[in-house]
């Protein structure tokens, strides 16, 4: 266990020096800020004219001016951009030491090689928890702005649950990627995987399959379309379980196996 702690440490320390976190926390904040630019001009309808394109794009998903449709953006918003940037996040933990050559520092610490990967996961949960944590404060601060209708306990809790859940899906099944950085020994390999399964994703999820393809099921999970919603079942969330379990034991099997002097 102190050699986990250490490690987490060591992780932190690496992202608390680097440009892109604070990268990644700006690309996030859009959708709270987009959120709050389709509330408000539905909420002065004096705009509609000027921004017609925003209110037709606002009534085809069925958004009022109240926290369960913007919470409902930004649980959107995880389902199918938080694919892509949790993506990048776990892709950019897990590559980076190659991009920097430092890789083979790794091994010369006393610390078990499974014991960095699960630090390098932990540091990836925790980081794309606080993006969604981040959201949720940008749009509380922007909804209290727009001085938006209390909404009730129930209704909340609610909107909350499928937000986190969403948010927990797309975690889970951005674990394989891990595996494509250490494959790929940098970012290429892992951001080229993520823009492939999102490819896929539309692809399938318009054949009628979507609910068995791994990637597709947070954004078919978060409500981009009730109906979606509602076709996802046990088998869609079991498939979705195994790839990230697959992918988290390929990462480590990989990682322990492979030469990393070459």
């Amino acid at each position: 266990m102190k050699q986990l702690i250490q490690a987490i440490e060591a992780e932190l320390i690496k992202v608390k020096r680097a440009k892109i976190l604070w990268a990644t926390f700006i690309a996030f904040g859009i959708a709270p800020v987009m959120g709050a630019v389709f509330i408000f001009v539905m909420q002065n309808g004096d705009m509609s004219a000027k921004a017609s394109a925003l209110i037709v794009k606002a009534e085809a998903m069925n958004l009022q001016a109240n926290w369960e449709s913007y919470i409902g953006i930004l649980t959107q918003a995880v389902g199918i951009g938080g694919v892509l940037l949790f993506g990048f996040v776990i892709g950019w933990i897990f590559g980076r030491e190659y991009s920097d050559k430092t890789a083979k520092d790794l091994l010369a610490l006393p610390t078990s090689r499974t014991t960095i990967l699960n630090a390098k996961f932990m540091v990836c949960f925790f980081w794309c928890l606080l993006l969604v944590l981040s959201n949720l404060l940008l749009a509380f601060v922007f909804g209290m702005l727009l001085q938006l209708p209390p909404a009730s306990t129930n209704t909340l809790v609610q909107v909350l649950i499928n937000y986190f859940v969403t948010t927990f899906l797309a975690i889970l099944v951005s674990a394989p990627i891990a595996f494509f950085a250490l494959w790929g020994k940098g970012y290429l390999a892992p951001l080229g995987f993520v823009i492939l399964t999102l490819v896929f994703s539309q692809i399938i999820a318009a054949t009628g399959y979507g609910t068995y393809f791994p990637w597709a099921v947070p954004g078919l999970y978060s409500g981009v379309a009730i109906q979606y919603k509602l076709s996802l079942n046990n088998l869609s969330y079991a498939i979705l379980l195994l790839t990230s379990i697959t992918g988290y034991i390929a990462t480590i099997i990989y990682w322990n196996r492979t030469d990393q002097t070459q």
